[in-house]
């Protein structure tokens, strides 16, 4: 069946599946072709069933969300991605505002980390291309909760004035998402994405190092999927948005996601 109905030689696949031994203890590959799976081996302790911490992979799912949202509400979020987001309209908690830069920050930033927030681990800001050292940040007192945390987070420049990996920035646009839609961010995904693609097992990895829980879905990753669950994923991006015959993601959200933003021009496709 996979010679005829996808045109593809199995034992090149299995080459393929040899050579992924080589990258990784455990895991697997898996192909899609022409609407089919057409292939799935696993090794070591992968398998089907199997629900990984994909860690930042969970940022695509804030983003895509917040497409969803955007349009089928655009009265909450009127001006979209230009939206101006720390306000008491959208990240009322976050008052008063640890810095007065954060006032300029538009929902595009924080979704193409140009938000001028760093993330405190040591990244590094990118302006046009040319790494920049960050020094000098406030570290964010680590008893703070989940939100205050990310809401707090030091900023090395202005948003928009460079580039800098920030899970805390993809945190707050999952706070905004909760606002707006009245639920956790995993259940949104739950009701606009999981149930109608009838995703196995999934959730969330809800526990921090320390063994503290964390109190809301966080944005800034932690996504456990079934492999084939996050193919499916895939499967829906690149078919434009359409699962089935239904439109689950805005397909104008999406060329946006495929093209170099206005947002980020210190490092596009980063």
């Amino acid at each position: 069946k996979i010679r005829n109905v996808a045109g593809m030689d199995v034992a090149a696949l299995d080459r393929t599946l040899e050579y992924t031994k080589t990258t990784s203890r455990f895991g697997g590959l898996l192909v899609a072709r022409r609407g089919y799976l057409i292939y799935e081996k696993y090794f070591g302790r992968a398998s089907r069933e199997v629900t990984p911490n994909m860690a930042s992979c969970g940022k695509m799912f804030t983003s895509i969300c917040l497409g969803i949202l955007m349009k089928e509400d655009p009265a909450l979020l009127p001006e979209g991605l230009d939206e101006k987001v720390f306000t008491p309209k959208y990240l009322p908690e976050a008052f008063p505002l640890s810095d007065a830069r954060k006032a300029g920050i538009q929902l595009g930033h924080l979704l193409t980390m140009t938000s001028g927030m760093a993330d405190g681990g040591g990244n590094p800001g990118i302006v046009h291309g040319e790494d920049i050292k960050i020094e000098g940040l406030v570290p964010v007192d680590p008893s703070f909760g989940q939100d205050t945390h990310a809401l707090r987070t030091s900023m090395w420049t202005n948003p928009g004035g460079g580039y800098c990996y920030s899970s805390e920035g993809a945190h707050v646009a999952s706070i905004i998402l909760r606002r707006l839609a009245g639920m956790e961010m995993e259940e949104y995904i739950r009701r606009k994405l999981t149930a109608p693609m009838q995703f196995g097992g999934w959730g969330y990895a809800m526990q921090q190092a320390n063994g503290k829980k964390l109190e809301h879905t966080p944005g800034g990753g932690g996504i456990a999927l079934r492999a084939t669950d996050a193919l499916r994923f895939g499967y829906l991006l690149l078919r434009n948005g359409f699962w089935k015959e239904t439109q689950l993601v805005p397909a104008d959200y999406l060329t946006l996601c495929r093209r170099p933003s206005p947002f980020n021009p210190h490092s596009p496709f980063s």
